[in-house]
């Protein structure tokens, strides 16, 4: 890690809620709270305006949901480094597949560990997607069977990519940090971190989360391999 402090914006429609994650991130050194909105239209102005580097979203708020909020501040070439965390109650939450298709980097569920969550956020403001293995599988495999197809990045499927591409993009739908991808590849941790950047340049992939979904709708991994 390094001495950068995280910028976080709040949104939640639940003042009270707002108010015990506000808590809790101030009480990391690395992190400050730079905004707090109680709807969807708000946290989009307010990552504008606060130059947020990550978004803790709540998917049901009045006024604009959590879901196109998402997408707009996805969509803003202006706030391209500007990461979206989800809460949910479940991991099982459709809305959950809709976010990611928006642009979210990762989703973490409301009952988590203080700990877990703050790790939560360090681990996506610093560009990487949080999508345990399990929840991934099961989001995904029902994503795909969803009436409207998730879209694929713009550049094209995991055909563009070397054979050693395609193992590390299958490890990384499978959950796995560039460590562990190094680990079990018998790779440096930098040429891993090296691999998924050319993958994700390859295949127009905003981040982690784009990969995973590619690497599932091309049938590169299936979720009966998890």
């Amino acid at each position: 890690m390094t001495d950068r402090v995280i910028r976080v914006l709040l949104a939640d429609d639940q003042t009270l809620v707002r108010a015990a994650f506000a808590m809790l991130v101030k009480s990391a050194r690395d992190m400050e709270v730079v905004g707090q909105a109680g709807t969807g239209r708000e946290a989009v102005e307010l990552a504008r305006s606060a130059r947020a580097d990550l978004v803790l979203m709540d998917l049901r708020m009045p006024d604009l949901d959590g879901i196109e909020a998402t997408r707009l501040i996805a969509a803003d070439e202006d706030l391209a480094g500007v990461r979206v965390l989800v809460l949910t109650t479940y991991d099982t939450d459709e809305h959950v597949m809709e976010a990611l298709r928006a642009g979210a980097s990762g989703f973490v569920v409301k009952d988590m560990r203080p700990a877990e969550l703050l790790d939560a956020i360090r681990t996506v403001a610093a560009g990487d997607a949080l999508l345990s293995p399990g929840p991934t599988a099961r989001l995904v495999a029902r994503l795909l069977r969803a009436p409207t197809a998730p879209p694929s990045p713009p550049e094209g499927g995991p055909e563009c990519l070397s054979d050693r591409e395609r193992e590390v993009l299958a490890l990384v739908a499978r959950g796995l940090n560039n460590t562990e991808i190094a680990e079990t590849l018998g790779l440096s941790p930098l040429t891993a971190k090296t691999h998924v950047s050319r993958i994700m340049g390859k295949l127009g992939a905003r981040d982690r989360a784009q990969l995973v979904i590619v690497a599932y709708e091309s049938g590169l991994v299936t979720p009966g391999t998890i």
